[in-house]
């Protein structure tokens, strides 16, 4: 990898971390898609590291400090840097952006509804079934805010490689 090419990287990385701070519809965000890009483009430890990195910093920044409830949402963006590394880190294809989106997404959800069943809803098999019930409007926002800024991360470097003449191999 050139050093353009982490530069460009690294500042879509930024910018969409950024993006997570400006007025968005609920669970709309590029975090999810960010963990995938991260885990398909950079060195692993940088990969793993980065979504939670950029999550933790903008929670501060908005001033979200429940850091139980944290711990399982972080696990479940982390999630999106192994499945980005697994599965678009060598081959991307249109059906693979697909099921990493919809893995992605899938695996937030679980994770980030079990940290709120823990928190908020009684510890019972009806509260469990109830908090995921809730929850499934929130789903369709996530699969929504993936797909959109996984198309958008990606798009904006393959074109940005595409044009880029010092990317060009000989």
């Amino acid at each position: 990898m050139t050093r353009s090419e982490l530069l460009t990287i690294a500042a879509l990385i930024v910018v969409v971390a950024a993006m997570r701070m400006m007025p968005h519809p609920m669970n709309v965000t590029p975090i999810g898609a960010l963990g995938l890009f991260a885990g398909a483009m950079l060195p692993s430890r940088l990969a793993w590291l980065l979504p939670v990195a950029a999550l933790f910093l903008s929670d501060m920044i908005v001033g979200f400090y429940a850091l139980p409830a944290l711990t399982l949402v972080y696990a479940g963006f982390w999630c999106s840097a192994v499945i980005g590394r697994v599965w678009l880190a060598r081959k991307r294809t249109p059906g693979r952006y697909v099921g990493a989106v919809l893995a992605s997404a899938t695996v937030f959800f679980v994770i980030s509804n079990l940290s709120a069943w823990l928190m908020y809803y009684p510890r019972t098999l009806e509260g469990f079934v109830q908090c995921y019930v809730s929850a499934i409007p929130f789903f369709g926002r996530s699969l929504l805010g993936d797909a959109m800024y996984t198309t958008l991360l990606f798009g904006i470097y393959g074109y940005v490689r595409r044009y880029q003449p010092q990317w060009q191999t000989a």
